[in-house]
């Protein structure tokens, strides 16, 4: 019996023991599968809070970002249309008229440009005179020029030059004090005002021949006052 009772009170231990064991399973994968939940539900809440965090300063900072980058674009396009492509220049004087008038605003453009004659150009200073001037092209470099104070005309490269945009004839009276060489030097151009009795330019010595990396630009349209609006060529 005592044996028995034994096998009996083993046989008990290791039921006991088994359904302790089932018991404790149970438990460990519930407690295990609540956890995983409950840490599910965390990761989920953390990542929602993440979200809700990171999401709205992130984007805030990416629109004040989009825009800032959006105005520097604008204006570095501004400078270069400034520097390289257009001016807006106003007229000072009448040694351009009547082909230009004072106050007259002009657009001017340099963008790849060389002053060619003929042309109306935007000069930054003389060689004596430190104010921006606007004048007319007559020769470039490596063209012959000739004044002919006695018979009132231009010879350029052996040709006598029609100017129907002059106010009054080739010189008007207006005899310049600067010697001018037969040819033009590289780099340089010859230029006159239309308006060649009143007109300051390379016949003066305040004036001289222009370096062409004085040139601004090249005057192309009067943009103001409406009433002078037009091309120029």
């Amino acid at each position: 019996m005592n044996k028995d009772k034994d096998i009996f009170l083993a046989d008990d231990l290791i039921f006991e023991s088994n359904e302790d064991t089932t018991i404790d399973e149970t438990a460990v994968i519930n407690d295990s599968a609540n956890e995983s939940k409950e840490e599910g539900n965390n990761e989920d809440q953390k990542v929602g809070k993440v979200k809700i965090k990171v999401a709205n300063p992130d984007g805030a900072v990416a629109g004040i970002f989009d825009w800032v980058r959006c105005i520097i674009f604008a204006i570095a396009i501004v400078i270069l249309s400034l520097t390289f492509v257009f001016r807006l220049v106003d007229v000072d004087g009448s040694s351009m008229y009547d082909t230009l008038s004072s106050e007259d605003k002009v657009i001017v453009t340099n963008f790849m440009y060389t002053p060619k004659t003929n042309d109306i150009v935007v000069i930054s200073h003389g060689a004596q005179y430190p104010k921006p001037i606007i004048k007319r092209v007559i020769a470039t470099e490596g063209q012959s020029v000739e004044l002919d104070y006695e018979n009132d005309r231009i010879i350029v490269d052996g040709v006598v030059i029609d100017e129907p945009y002059i106010d009054g004839s080739s010189f008007s009276g207006n005899v310049g004090d600067n010697d001018i060489p037969d040819v033009i030097p590289e780099g340089k151009i010859f230029v006159m005002g239309d308006n060649r009795k009143v007109s300051m330019d390379s016949r003066s010595t305040k004036i001289g021949l222009i370096d062409v990396k004085d040139v601004i630009g090249k005057a192309q349209i009067v943009a103001f006052p409406f009433d002078h609006f037009g091309y120029l060529y």
